[in-house]
């Protein structure tokens, strides 16, 4: 097969912030494929084509990607952040291996991006810094009760905890009954930061501890991250720096 498939990340927002790498590949594509307001983030040019559609179609724009590389187009899907979290790295490859003979042979790639939660955590300091995971609030592709499940057993080991989609219109009340959860769980006040559209010119921190936490603080160009029991503020020129410390007790 003469076309390739590139999935990439667009990283948090700001241009300086997609890798050389990716933007090596933009250069090639002939095709770009994509939720509408990420393909929106690549400059048209001649000789490319931008296929945009909604974010609730993954597996059909997965598939649109594949028969287009197939077909001997140089193809680049395109995630903001990272391909690989909670991103369409993933929805490639399922519909790879539903089919796993036909994409055979088919170059298939994935470059990395700068994801959400780790410009927020540069951004605050390192609240990352210790262990941590990643949890993504939308119950488009998994049941609540799992989500409900995941956050528990998180706050009880006493990670670090970075939210993706942490609230929508469809989802009013989904980051309220996580905070409340987490309230039952942690019973501190650790503190937990906001960090809306980070490396854009909309960017905005906030950081309150968990008993102030509210829904109505973030929107979904936020993501949150919820500190440990060990996460610490630093009173610093500017704005304080929020990091979790690498040493145990």
């Amino acid at each position: 097969m003469s076309g390739w498939l590139i999935v990439v990340g667009l990283g948090p927002g700001a241009e300086a912030m997609v890798t050389p790498e990716v933007s090596a590949a933009l250069a090639e594509a002939t095709d770009v494929v994509g939720y509408i307001p990420y393909v929106a983030r690549v400059p048209e040019r001649p000789g490319l084509t931008r296929h945009a559609s909604d974010n609730r179609v993954e597996r059909d724009r997965a598939l649109h990607a594949l028969e287009m590389a197939e077909a001997g187009c140089r193809v680049v899907v395109v995630s903001s952040g990272d391909p690989g979290v909670f991103a369409m790295a993933a929805a490639i490859f399922e519909r790879v291996e539903e089919d796993a003979t036909r994409w055979h042979d088919l170059d298939i790639r994935v470059l990395p991006g700068i994801t959400a939660m780790l410009a927020a955590s540069a951004r605050a300091g390192a609240p990352l810094g210790h262990d941590f995971c990643a949890i993504n609030l939308s119950d488009n592709l998994k049941p609540q009760a799992l989500i409900e499940r995941r956050l528990a057993l998180a706050a009880e080991a006493d990670f670090a905890i970075a939210l993706y989609n942490p609230r929508s219109k469809a989802r009013p009340d989904a980051l309220d009954a996580a905070f409340a959860l987490l309230r039952e769980t942690c019973g501190d006040d650790r503190p937990v930061l906001f960090a809306r559209a980070v490396s854009t010119p909309e960017e905005h921190l906030r950081i309150v501890p968990l008993p102030e936490a509210r829904g109505e603080m973030a929107d979904m160009r936020t993501v949150v991250i919820i500190g440990s029991s060990r996460t610490r503020m630093i009173p610093h020129a500017g704005r304080p720096i929020l990091y979790t410390p690498r040493t145990t007790p």
